[in-house]
């Protein structure tokens, strides 16, 4: 009897495939073939199951941002049972600074997509734009449930500061990334930025 195949199963390989490649030479560099090779398969195996190079790109977006929001998970659960508002954004946040290997790979694949998106609509009009918009609107949401409470410090705009938050956590990768400095220094620059929207009250001793 002929083992059945599980597509979905073959799929994500050959999406952890593409992530390992481009997080050696940057997704610029990578053909379907060097896919194919990574992941121990045919080139006809790979087009079979993605037909063009955009759409296995499309999917191993997809795959890395689930990756992602997998890594924020546990950081939220390694919180507490009742993670408040505060501690739920810092997990966000530093989830995506690359202080091991696996987010260092996440943050430079990540960013080759945003430089390849400037030129292919296709990847800036899918989840490459809309992924983003959700995480900041989510954060927005968390900071607008502190405020509420009372946690936030006096003017504080939750969607503002929702979108330089984002925006701060990621060119603070880059700037780990290259070397410009630590994840240590980038971490202590966001708790900072966090300690000027929160109350001192909701900070942790």
């Amino acid at each position: 009897m002929p083992k059945r195949v599980d597509h979905a199963e073959r799929r994500t390989e050959i999406a952890e495939a593409l992530v390992r490649v481009a997080g050696r030479h940057g997704l610029h560099a990578v053909g379907m073939r060097d896919v194919a090779a990574e992941a121990g398969v045919s080139l006809r195996l790979v087009q079979y199951y993605f037909e063009t190079k955009e759409k296995l790109l499309l999917f191993g977006l997809r795959h890395l941002t689930e990756r992602f929001r997998e890594r924020v998970a546990t950081r939220i659960k390694d919180s507490g049972d009742s993670p408040g508002p505060r501690a739920t954004i810092e997990a966000l946040l530093m989830a995506a600074l690359p202080t091991d290997e696996e987010s260092r790979v996440f943050h430079f694949v990540y960013t080759s997509y945003a430089v390849l998106a400037v030129n292919d609509p296709a990847l800036a009009a899918q989840p490459f734009i809309k992924d983003p918009d959700a995480a900041e609107e989510a954060v927005a949401g968390l900071l607008r449930q502190a405020q509420d409470a009372d946690l936030l410090r006096p003017g504080v705009d939750p969607g503002l500061e929702a979108a330089g938050l984002l925006a701060m956590s990621a060119g603070l990768g880059t700037g780990v990334l290259v070397g410009q400095r630590s994840p240590e220094s980038a971490a202590a620059v966001l708790e900072h930025q966090l300690d000027r929207v929160f109350q001192a009250a909701t900070v942790a001793p």
